[in-house]
């Protein structure tokens, strides 16, 4: 395992140096995308309003307070910006890679066989933010730029976030096709009968 810290936009080169196991930090640009952001860029065929080409895309619906900044209108400050579930976006997501140019996909959770094969398409990563450190992760922000399709709804809208050493961000998939999450669920499956084996006899609810 291997860690890195990366300042968005990152390169193809940058993306080819890891793989699944390993760690990145991010410095730069996150902006959040879920359900109805794909939705809309890859059904409804509308153009995103962030630039995304060689940045991160982070799986979240944020809790944001809208504040008083230098006098500046609609300003928001992060209160709280964890993962949501990445495997909603299956169906998605290697159609929104191709139309965005985004490298990095932040979320919750493995992904399937397609966004594997949009991955290494692209020369994309999909990263695990650890559930539970939504404040963590709200704390890494250091500003909100901006923000998109707020007719969406909170959750639902882009959040344009300047983050600061932004992670841990576990590799579960890498450009080259490697699945961690995958990988893993195989090794258990494997292990499990020889478990259950051990286990038959001394409890009474394992025939």
């Amino acid at each position: 395992m291997s860690t890195f810290e990366f300042t968005t936009p990152v390169s193809d080169e940058d993306i080819r140096k890891v793989h699944i196991g390993d760690v990145i930090y991010l410095t730069g640009d996150v902006t959040t995308g879920r359900d109805d952001v794909h939705h809309r860029v890859v059904l409804g065929g509308m153009k995103p309003p962030v630039e995304l080409k060689g940045r991160a895309v982070f799986h979240a619906g944020p809790i944001m307070k809208k504040i008083s900044l230098d006098g500046q209108p609609d300003k928001y400050k992060v209160i709280s910006v964890g993962p949501t579930t990445s495997m909603r976006m299956e169906k998605a997501e290697a159609e929104f890679l191709a139309i965005t140019g985004a490298k990095i996909i932040i979320g919750k959770g493995g992904m399937g066989p397609k966004t594997t094969k949009g991955c290494v398409d692209n020369c994309a990563i999909h990263t695990i933010f650890p559930g539970g450190c939504a404040v963590v992760a709200a704390e890494e922000c250091l500003d909100v730029a901006g923000v998109e399709w707020l007719d969406l709804g909170m959750p639902e809208a882009m959040w344009e976030l300047k983050v600061s050493k932004f992670g841990p961000l576990i590799v579960s998939i890498d450009s080259y096709g490697n699945n961690l999450i995958e990988n893993n669920k195989a090794e258990f499956e494997k292990k499990k009968e020889a478990a259950l084996d051990n286990l038959k006899g001394r409890l009474d609810f394992i025939k």
